[in-house]
């Protein structure tokens, strides 16, 4: 392929041309050279082009500009080699002048285009003074396009938002010809500017006036008949209070035209005119109709905004109106609405203080986004902070709460996560059914998931008979940040969820320390991914400060057959000994704990319930309690050296300073006592 010929070309028959300018559009190097006359065909100067075709977008109205490389792409891919076309331009005061353009293509002996040279005039008068009545009928077919473009793109419209976007400048009422527009909505007996113009065209005073006064938007809605202005002088002369503001705005024209929906106003819309005087029948017509298309929209986008704000407020209404204030924890949580408008959803967070200085963190979502869900959430929510205040374990609560929600009658299920925070010995148990495990954010920023062993979702497990739901137990650190959320916070188009909760990690990491602020992130940068679904996120942050105390108590219930929770029974020892500043007894602690409950579990038909606590006075004691239902009282015995088993009670003996057995009603208490390190409160 050649390289097209440097510029200047000069074909005569461009040359010979009276006041036209011509170019030169370099389609390789995609520079296109313009001579002095297509400068003012532009209005433009020669310092304000630079050689780039995308310098002359101001001066094309967007619809003209589509036009335009329509055409030119069309030409370029069918074998063309000439392409011709009348369009509009805005000049540099704002009126529009009819141009014509005639480009001649050049191919390379491939017949790929690689130069059009071509001509640009001002055609204004050459179409006012020879094709007025066809271009007249050609505008008017463009209008009535332009009107049912419009109307479609209104159709879309579910704000007042989107109804004055799609009325601006980029989606086609102004190529009617208006310059800008202006609109108000009728509220409380009053005219509310929504929508004021062009930069400098807000009156101070306006934006709420009364329909009595003397502007022209409260004319239209008190007769509920257009009112076109067809001059300056006329504008000046029907409403001087408004002219006197607005006169150096160059407006030769205006049209307003009352928003009426169901046979009643709801508003009025103006339009405003800088290069035309008058409006043809046609054009009044057209417009007339423009505006009950407007009507219709904008009372169908008000309707939706307002069952959007009743949504919104029912889902408040549903949420826990306050946070109760946690000893030894901060707490942030925050819910953002679905952008599906009046749907609603069903996620809901619960903080709820528990018996024993405890406290439990809920996170859910019920199935479906309608207000049957935002009910039967209401209901769920409700009662799991029930069963969870009368101290029931987590496993037990969930079950509870699945079974209820099957008895309910309704269709829908729900995905949940439970965290049991003991805040003085940092032991976390949570408990998952079917939903998202959670994240823990480290002190030094790092943030991981934390997997959660899970059960089906809230009633489904009752329906399958499946109610075990397995506990996980964590330690929680001081400084430690628990994250819970719904899959709303994490959920991004066209990745699966574990790409979103890996996403969600790396933005906590990256987040501010402070908790409130990194919610606030967090759901900002959920809105920016553009999801349509809701979210519910509490972050828990356990304080440096409070922990651990020097006094602390934790009861724990140890069914029988149950390897799990002796498990748990073990680690939350563990954590509260540590906690607690055992020192170096940390370990006797510990072995003997596990011993007394291993003994229970083996010599008797029930469950174990082991007690910790700290006992203040002339020495600091920490006292282990195992109770169990045998009234037998345990004898130690030797185990001999082959014996596997026999050697508890000596155990305990030898490492607990002291020890006892207590009859408890229908069974007993093993206790034993360790001296350990004193330290201030």
């Amino acid at each position: 392929m050649s390289d097209p010929d440097p510029w200047p070309a000069t074909p005569e028959t461009i040359l010979s041309l009276n006041r036209t300018g011509s170019f030169d559009w370099n389609l390789v190097s995609g520079e296109m050279h313009m001579d002095a006359a297509a400068h003012a065909v532009f209005d433009l100067r020669p310092d304000e082009y630079d050689g780039r075709p995308e310098t002359l977008g101001p001066r094309v109205p967007p619809l003209e500009a589509r036009r335009l490389d329509s055409l030119v792409s069309e030409a370029l891919k069918n074998g063309s080699s000439t392409y011709g076309i009348y369009f509009r331009l805005r000049r540099r005061d704002g009126s529009l002048r009819w141009t014509h353009t005639q480009g001649f293509i050049r191919r390379d002996d491939g017949g790929v285009p690689v130069r059009i040279l071509g001509i640009v005039r001002d055609a204004t008068e050459e179409l006012l003074e020879s094709n007025i009545r066809r271009e007249h009928d050609a505008e008017t077919r463009r209008q009535t396009s332009i009107v049912e473009g419009t109307t479609a793109a209104l159709a879309h419209a579910r704000t007042v938002q989107d109804v004055i976007d799609v009325l601006d400048e980029t989606q086609g009422l102004t190529h009617l010809g208006a310059a800008s527009l202006v609109m108000g909505l009728i509220e409380a007996g009053r005219v509310h500017l929504v929508a004021d113009g062009p930069p400098g065209a807000f009156v101070q005073g306006t934006r709420f006036t009364r329909i009595d006064e003397n502007y022209p938007m409260s004319e239209v809605i008190r007769t509920l008949a257009p009112r076109f202005i067809e001059s300056r002088e006329e504008f000046a002369g029907s409403y001087p209070g408004l002219w006197s503001h607005i006169s150096h705005l160059n407006v030769t024209s205006a049209a307003y035209l009352p928003l009426i929906a169901q046979a009643r106003p709801i508003g009025a819309l103006g339009l405003l005119y800088s290069d035309k005087t008058g409006f043809t029948a046609d054009e009044r017509n057209l417009l007339v109709a423009l505006g009950s298309s407007i009507a219709q929209s904008l009372q169908r986008a008000m309707f939706y905004e307002q069952e959007k704000d009743l949504a919104a407020g029912l889902q408040q209404a549903m949420l826990p109106r306050t946070i109760p204030a946690v000893d030894g924890a901060d707490i942030a949580v925050r819910y953002r609405s679905a952008k599906l408008g009046r749907d609603i959803g069903g996620d809901w967070y619960d903080v709820i203080p528990l018996p024993g200085g405890k406290v439990g963190a809920v996170i859910g979502d019920v199935q479906g986004h309608d207000t049957h869900a935002a009910a039967v959430m209401g209901q769920l929510r409700i009662v799991l902070r029930a069963y969870a205040a009368e101290g029931h374990t987590p496993a037990t609560v969930m079950a509870r709460a699945s079974v209820f929600l099957h008895e309910l009658d309704t269709d829908r299920f729900a995905t949940c996560l439970y965290a049991q925070a003991d805040l003085t010995t940092g032991v976390v148990q949570l408990v998952r059914a079917g939903h998202i495990d959670p994240l823990i954010r480290a002190n030094d920023g790092t943030c991981r998931r934390a997997p959660v062993s899970g059960g089906l979702p809230l009633g489904l497990s009752a329906e399958f008979h499946r109610l075990e739901y397995p506990v996980t137990t964590l330690e929680f650190d001081p400084g430690q940040t628990l994250l819970l959320c719904t899959d709303g916070l994490v959920e991004q188009p066209g990745h699966d969820l574990d790409d979103g909760v890996q996403s969600l990690t790396v933005e906590v990491a990256n987040g501010p320390a402070d908790l409130d602020a990194l919610a606030d992130r967090l759901v900002e940068d959920a809105d920016r991914r553009g999801g349509d679904d809701d979210a519910a996120l509490l972050l828990m942050r356990r304080r440096s400060s409070d922990a651990p105390k020097a006094g602390g108590r934790l009861r724990q219930h140890v069914a029988p057959n149950d390897p799990a929770a002796l498990r748990e029974a073990r680690h939350m020892v563990g954590a509260a000994v540590r906690a607690w500043g055992a020192g170096d007894r940390t370990d006797e602690i510990e072995l003997v704990a596990d011993e007394l409950v291993t003994n229970a579990l083996m010599h008797t038909e029930g469950a174990a319930i082991i007690t910790l606590r700290v006992l203040s006075g002339a020495e600091r004691r920490l006292r282990v309690e195992v109770e169990d239902t045998s009234s037998a009282l345990p004898r130690r015995r030797e185990a001999g050296e082959e014996g596997v088993s026999g050697r508890g009670l000596l155990l305990v003996d030898r490492l607990a300073d002291v020890w006892g057995v207590e009859s408890r009603g229908n069974g007993k208490a093993v206790w034993c006592e360790f001296i350990v390190p004193d330290r201030s409160t």
